[in-house]
């Protein structure tokens, strides 16, 4: 099993091995992944297949994106993460920033080593571990995505998904979820009536077929914050989403879910 990890800020995972094809997800800067096709020296110019280890996506990114990780080193990854806004890294001398968030998992004392690259990091971190849920926490981290650019298969503060921003809010409390709606939506203790509903619950959305395709985090009763064009903060009835902008209904709510710290 040959691991990787990613040396830029995101790194597209496509549905196929070409620049041409759709971004499905990103493997973010430190996370792992297992190389599961193509040439695992990580030739430039070419694409391999990964396994994420973190959400178990797999899809195609460019080798030139990417790092080999000794296996000794893999198998002592932590959970430590990007506390800022913006994080200032350096590699090779050379200044990188990085988005809320991401993994610090391979650092030791601040500092990483692989295979052509020298890493430091001197900024803040989290551990998501000692991070508490509660609505103010909730709010407050989730306000921070707010404005990001919608981008479909998007993960960080430089663009996102609807699936993906949750999964963002809620790993810095040390609650992973699936990468996909309809996968989280799977999971969880269904609540039956927004009436009910308390911070940080998941809303999910359906189309006219009634499969789920989107997904955001309750503030109250009445109000929800989603990446939806850019993340924002848009009103909710037990019909569906309400834009506070324009008045228009534009998502069907299907069901609410609650889920447990592990």
């Amino acid at each position: 099993m040959t691991f990787i990890t990613a040396i830029v800020a995101v790194v597209p995972i496509r549905a196929e091995a070409s620049h041409q094809s759709e971004m499905v997800s990103q493997l973010l800067f430190g996370e792992l992944a297992e190389i599961t096709e193509g040439n695992p020296q990580l030739v430039t110019g070419s694409f391999v297949k990964i396994k994420t280890q973190f959400d178990g996506y797999e899809g195609w990114c460019q080798a030139a994106q990417l790092a080999k990780v000794p296996t000794d080193l893999a198998a002592g990854f932590g959970s430590a993460i990007t506390a800022e806004v913006l994080n200032l890294m350096e590699v090779n001398g050379t200044k990188m920033q990085l988005p809320f968030g991401v993994s610090l998992g391979l650092f030791k004392q601040q500092q990483l080593k692989l295979e052509g690259y020298q890493f430091s990091y001197q900024g803040k971190s989290t551990i998501p571990e000692h991070n508490q849920f509660s609505s103010e926490r909730v709010k407050e981290i989730a306000s921070l995505f707010l404005n990001t650019p919608y981008l479909w298969g998007g993960r960080s503060l430089f663009g996102i998904d609807c699936s993906g921003f949750v999964q963002q809010v809620y790993r810095y409390f040390n609650i992973m979820l699936p990468r996909d709606a309809y996968q989280q939506a799977e999971i969880g203790m269904d609540i039956a009536f927004l009436a009910e509903s308390q911070c940080g619950d998941l809303a999910f959305f359906d189309n006219p077929s009634g499969k789920i395709t989107h997904v955001g985090i309750l503030l109250n009763e009445s109000q929800i914050i989603h990446a939806s064009g850019k993340v924002r903060i848009d009103g909710i009835d037990q019909a569906g989403i309400l834009n506070t902008d324009t008045g228009e209904r534009t998502h069907s709510l299907r069901l609410i879910k609650r889920y447990s710290l592990k």
